[in-house]
């Protein structure tokens, strides 16, 4: 499983080498902390899937990893069945973000939120579909 690091200017997503081959990915992912927007806790984080795979690996409901290809940018996925996640959405892709949401299932989504010093909140994402 993918290692999280906040440092004090982003937060770093160290991929596994078997989450970079899935991906298709050769390096890890930098997040800088003032692009990231919101965090948001979900028990079920195939609700907030958006896009069509391009490029990544996927198995409908039990895995997503790589990157997920929307309208006007991009959406890096790590989920692993329907586990804990945390969505996170970015600013200004482009601008040092090279995404615009992260999804990753991670044990530790409360500790990350408070590493974020965001505050911890648990979201209904019906509300999230119903607006976009």
């Amino acid at each position: 499983m993918a290692v999280l690091f906040v440092h004090t200017d982003r937060l770093e997503i160290r991929l596994t080498r078997a989450e970079k081959i899935l991906s298709l990915r050769r390096t890890n992912i930098d997040i800088p902390l003032d692009r990231i927007r919101s965090a948001v806790i979900t028990e079920d984080p195939w609700v907030w899937v958006r896009g069509i795979r391009a490029p990544g690996s996927a198995v409908p409901l039990t895995l997503a990893i790589g990157t997920w290809k929307v309208h006007d940018g991009k959406d890096f996925l790590l989920i692993k069945g329907t586990r804990t996640s945390v969505v996170i959405d970015i600013d200004g892709e482009g601008d040092g973000a090279e995404f615009m949401r992260v999804i990753i299932t991670t044990t530790h989504a409360l500790e990350l939120l408070r590493a974020l010093r965001l505050p911890p909140a648990i979201e209904d994402p019906a509300k999230e579909i119903a607006t976009d």
